[in-house]
């Protein structure tokens, strides 16, 4: 039988037009792209950032890791109540557990002094009685011995039902307290990582770069510094004023505010003599602080007991208006209150700053001034 090949189809076999086409349209494809990208203009390069945007952004970073630093606080000093708390609810379990076992052992010996006479027969002890009176005193003891036996066991099922509650207590009280760790671990790695921004912005700086950062710091202090000025003018003006009135009444000073300026002087001292001494994010002294350990331990120094973060310490104490502050007063910064230093008179403040500086005097026009507490 004979067999027949098949032709190809003549799409396929014909060499010509198609694949001319198809070459054709590849070829014009091609001069397009490199037509368009020999007519194309350059991109122009991104534009720098100007030194005052650099300043901007390293400034908001160093806040953002300040308020990072205070919720690091607020977790750090939960932290430290939750672990005071399950130390005392373990020993307070330990403690229940004890007293169920006294009561256990107790149990133990009324029954074994049970077992050991065979139970209550009052038949039997009734003919074995030598005489009514035995009989009263054993029908006595018989009774005064189930009291005793009855109470026993209504004690040791109270303290089993004590020493159970204190250790759920314990177990959640612990299972809270390794919820707050993992927060802390989460905070501190936060408070890292927005410094170490802060950080990467500054060493990519060159040296002309940081010089001009320095001076743009610099007219921005002196800034500050005559905003300050004009405080104190105002306040000796005040000041004057106060001193003429009293003189024309004969008015004298109160004990009361007396005594309160010593606590404010009390607390200055304090911060006065930490001027030098470096900033660590979370710290509380005795030789490096954050700003809000350092105004909870110059009050501590002055006999005033205040909280940990600026978060708690700007709701310690009386507001005050800006125009009457007082040495001694907290001033707090930012629309979140993350910043807190300690008002000396005459528009400064001493401070921990940030990351990188020193406890120091420095005008409170620097920041904007969210409120002032006077927390005695």
């Amino acid at each position: 039988m004979a067999t027949h090949r098949k032709s190809r189809s003549a799409i396929l076999s014909t060499p010509g037009p198609r694949t001319a086409v198809g070459l054709t349209t590849a070829a014009l494809a091609t001069m397009t792209i490199f037509a368009e990208a020999a007519g194309a203009a350059p991109e122009a390069p991104s534009p720098q950032p100007s030194i005052a945007e650099v300043k901007a952004k390293v400034d908001a970073l160093q806040h953002d890791a300040e308020v990072a630093t205070e919720n690091y606080n607020g977790i750090k000093e939960a932290t430290s109540q939750q672990n005071t708390k399950v130390n005392t609810l373990l020993a307070q379990a330990a403690q229940k557990t004890q007293t169920l076992n006294d009561s256990r052992r107790q149990l133990g010996i009324y029954a074994s002094a049970q077992y050991r006479s065979g139970g209550d027969d009052s038949t039997a002890n009734y003919l074995l009685a030598a005489s009514p009176q035995d009989l009263l005193d054993q029908r006595h003891l018989t009774d005064l011995f189930g009291k005793r036996q009855k109470a026993a066991v209504e004690d040791f099922r109270v303290q089993q039902a004590d020493a159970t509650q204190k250790r759920i207590q314990a177990a959640q009280a612990l299972q809270t307290l390794t919820a707050k760790q993992a927060q802390l671990k989460t905070a501190k790695a936060d408070v890292a990582k927005k410094l170490g921004a802060a950080q990467k912005l500054l060493n990519s700086l060159t040296a002309q770069e940081k010089a001009r950062l320095a001076a743009l710091e610099k007219q921005q202090a002196e800034e500050a510094a005559r905003k300050a000025a004009a405080i104190a003018k105002q306040e000796q003006a005040k000041k004057e004023a106060a001193a003429k009135q009293a003189q024309q009444t004969g008015s004298t000073t109160s004990k009361s505010s007396a005594a309160n300026t010593s606590i404010a002087d009390k607390a200055i001292a304090f911060a006065r003599n930490q001027i030098g001494e470096p900033y660590v994010w979370g710290a509380t002294g005795p030789s490096s602080w954050d700003c809000s350990g350092l105004t909870q331990a110059a009050y501590k120094a002055a006999g005033v007991t205040l909280p940990r973060t600026t978060g708690e310490q700007v709701n310690v104490g009386t507001r005050v208006s800006q125009s009457d502050m007082e040495p001694g007063d907290l001033v707090f910064f930012y629309s979140d209150h993350s910043h807190v230093g300690i008002y000396i008179g005459g528009g400064n403040m001493i401070h921990a700053p940030h990351t990188g500086t020193v406890v120091k005097i420095a005008p409170i026009t620097e920041m904007p001034i969210y409120g002032v507490v006077r927390p005695y």
